[in-house]
């Protein structure tokens, strides 16, 4: 899912869990992914800067990039993916209120 944002607005961790990546990946530029556990893993991309690498433990509400127009991107946004088991599902389900 793409969310509209402004270039350097905050990311947020949804829930607690560890960072299994964090570095410039193809198309999505500058990506984050985080497992949460449970079989929950989330995805950022086109971030303009990240705050966590790989093997960090992170809370849930604490920063761990922020919007930008990094990889293959039209402008500032946020590329957001929820998996369960390995498979997409909606991640409005899983957005910090």
């Amino acid at each position: 899912m793409d969310l509209t944002a402004r270039m350097g607005q905050p990311v947020y961790a949804p829930a607690d869990g560890l960072v299994t990546f964090s570095a410039p990946y193809s198309t999505y530029g500058n990506y984050v992914a985080l497992n949460h556990g449970y079989g929950m893993v989330t995805r950022y991309g086109h971030l303009s800067r990240m705050r966590v690498k790989a093997g960090d433990l992170v809370r849930r509400g604490q920063i761990i990039a922020y919007v930008g127009n990094t990889g293959r991107s039209t402008g500032p946004h946020l590329h957001y993916e929820v998996l369960m088991n390995g498979i997409h599902v909606n991640p409005y389900r899983f957005m910090l209120k």
